[in-house]
């Protein structure tokens, strides 16, 4: 088994921070404001926030519980976290104007994991380009 390399304890401070400004941000645009534009973008970037830093531990202790070979790196966990944040505020904001189906549920969430997919599958190939050595400096 390997051992991760990165304690919970580096992701406290931006969760905490990410929880604090996402869900009293959301309290705050509920309480204090009207549904205008400017209020629902706040909703989203808010909700993202919000939900980015819930998911945080959550990720970690996935990746805690099932080990990758390589071990996740501090990045991966965070883009994860942030994956799902995005996921949950595009739903929440799609459900606004009422557009959400259980097709557009699946393709988001299929296409959000194809994108991870494909972007550990980079990080994993470790390819590294050639060295052209010139004898003959000019």
């Amino acid at each position: 088994m390997n051992s991760h390399p990165i304690n919970f304890r580096t992701y406290l401070p931006s969760t905490l921070a990410l929880v604090i400004v996402g869900w009293g941000g959301i309290a705050a645009l509920i309480f204090f404001s009207l549904p205008f534009v400017w209020a629902r973008w706040g909703f989203f970037v808010l909700g993202i926030m919000a939900l980015t830093g819930t998911a945080l531990p959550v990720v970690y202790f996935l990746h805690r519980r099932f080990p990758t070979e390589p071990a996740a790196e501090s990045n991966v966990v965070v883009r994860q976290a942030l994956w799902v944040g995005v996921y949950a505020a595009t739903l929440a904001w799609l459900q606004l104007g009422g557009l959400v189906t259980l097709y557009v549920i699946l393709g988001l969430a299929g296409g959000l994991i194809a994108t991870e997919y494909f972007i550990r599958l980079r990080e994993k190939a470790n390819r590294q380009p050639p060295v052209i050595l010139d004898d003959n400096p000019s």
